[in-house]
């Protein structure tokens, strides 16, 4: 059983940077962050293959948001710079046995109870 808390949420002008936290009590083979809009499917936005490192990004968060592991703080982070207000929405914490950036519903994941991104003027 893999358990996942966030922390970091809140609200920001565009432009601005927020940088959240997954605190985990074990790993899986990918594990990383997911973003749901209201209204819309949950969609993998940054994830990192926690035996090589190896990192994958959705095309909406290349160049601004950067996803990192701390393995003997059991973290993985997300930095948010130059927020958009499309970035707005839920960010959940995920751990799945699939390769990242592959992600299927059928693969085995955990969830954490995600945190709050709001991005307005």
């Amino acid at each position: 059983q893999v358990q996942l808390v966030e922390s970091g949420g809140g609200s920001v002008q565009p432009g601005g940077s927020l940088r959240l936290s997954c605190r985990y009590t074990s790993s899986m083979k990918c594990m990383g962050w997911f973003h749901q809009a209201a209204g819309m499917e949950r969609e993998e936005v940054a994830t990192i293959n926690t035996g090589g490192g190896s990192t994958y990004y959705a095309s909406s968060a290349w160049g601004r948001f950067t996803i990192s592991q701390d393995k003997a703080k059991n973290t993985v982070d997300l930095q948010l710079n130059n927020l958009k207000a499309e970035d707005t929405g839920m960010y959940y914490c995920a751990a799945y046995s699939g390769s990242c950036g592959r992600w299927k519903s059928r693969d085995s994941t955990y969830w954490g109870q995600g945190t709050q991104v709001t991005v307005s003027l």
